[in-house]
């Protein structure tokens, strides 16, 4: 097990991503998850150490005129994206995602994940040849690396991460902070690849334990479900998929535009041929036909006035991405976020963000058929 690799600091998740940024990205977080999957980072060089980004709106507002009572237009907050634009200088480098929103988002997603598909990943993982020797773990985009500061302590015996991600700036993060020791005091190492999904084939994969990811499935095509699944097949590893989009949301108080948004958000979802909240359904099937025992699990945020910052900007990535989505909801969807955003601000919101973990045990490669 090798050494941390740790990017340089300064050098290197949203719903205006097109699907070519997509598959480019892998990182966690989203507005439940998708209002920070665009967050920006500041372009290679001029990295603040702090994460900060800057938020600007959306493209297309058609409402831009309206002042709400928050200080910018009510457009502006309805379409919030926490995205830098290109680096001049680098106009090739992956989109930055600012490390705050991980970080706001972090302790909902560690509450919601689900606890119940652990004991049966144990089970499955020491059933696996050569456990004796450790873990070998892939998060594959790992953003900031939350998913191994989850899962990490909760395994026992040795563990050597491998962090997946586009983002240099994020692997740094995530190499950094990464756990040090397991649930029985074992040594947790970390190595950090840049690289997209397209390059996780079986080879990359050998000697895998286990696969992890948070967040992605749903920014993902069938097509690029079908690879992973076949590569976590080859290589015979369990694969830990978590905090996917259900496509459901409840809101008390009750709005007469919930539906709306929500479809409007799920349509949004779906567009360039990605999954969205068919996700879990198309990696159970995928994963089922390659021989793999599969289960899934609810895994809801719920928030509270507790998670007031982190629904705020939920709410404003959410229907952001609505109207993106439909520019006809235009003012309605205005007034509806400037009440949203009052009742959360008054601690008298309540929301729970639908999401579904996925356990997939595939056949230990060189296993019986």
């Amino acid at each position: 097990m090798g050494p941390v690799e740790r990017p340089a600091p300064g050098v290197g998740d949203g719903p205006d991503a097109d699907r070519a940024d997509r598959r480019a990205e892998w990182s966690e977080g989203g507005a439940g998850h998708r209002a920070g999957r665009g967050s920006g980072e500041p372009a290679r060089g001029s990295a603040a150490p702090d994460g900060r980004a800057s938020i600007r709106p959306l493209g297309g507002g058609r409402t831009a005129g309206r002042r709400g009572g928050h200080g910018r237009s009510s457009a502006e907050r309805a379409t919030v994206r926490l995205r830098e634009a290109p680096d001049r200088e680098h106009p090739d480098d992956p989109p930055r995602y600012a490390p705050q929103w991980l970080r706001l988002r972090e302790p909902a997603d560690a509450e919601a994940r689900a606890h119940e598909l652990l004991e049966p990943l144990r089970i499955g993982l020491a059933d696996l040849p050569g456990r004796a020797d450790g873990l070998v773990v892939h998060d594959v985009g790992c953003g900031t690396g939350s998913m191994g500061r989850w899962l990490a302590p909760r395994l026992d015996g040795a563990q050597h991460w491998v962090l997946h991600d586009r983002d240099p700036y994020l692997l740094h993060f995530a190499a950094v902070a990464a756990p040090r020791a397991a649930a029985d005091g074992s040594r947790v190492t970390v190595e950090t690849r840049r690289g997209d999904l397209a390059r996780l084939t079986p080879d990359a994969l050998t000697g895998a334990a286990l696969v992890t990811a948070s967040a992605l499935l749903d920014v993902l095509t069938a097509e690029e479900v079908g690879t992973l699944a076949a590569a976590c097949a080859v290589a015979g590893c369990p694969a830990l998929l978590t905090l996917s989009v259900a496509g459901r949301v409840e809101l008390g108080p009750a709005h007469p535009l919930d539906a709306e948004i929500t479809e409007a958000f799920n349509d949004h979802q779906r567009r360039t041929g990605m999954l969205g909240p068919d996700a879990v359904d198309a990696a159970a099937e995928a994963f089922a036909g390659h021989g793999a025992t599969v289960r899934t699990h609810p895994s809801p945020w719920r928030l509270g006035p507790g998670e007031a910052g982190l629904t705020a900007q939920w709410l404003r990535g959410w229907v952001g991405a609505a109207v993106e989505q439909r520019p006809e909801l235009g003012e309605q969807a205005d007034r509806y976020l400037d009440e949203r955003l009052a009742t959360c601000a008054a601690g008298e919101l309540r929301v729970v963000v639908h999401h579904t973990d996925l356990l997939a045990l595939c056949r230990p490669a060189g296993g019986a058929p």
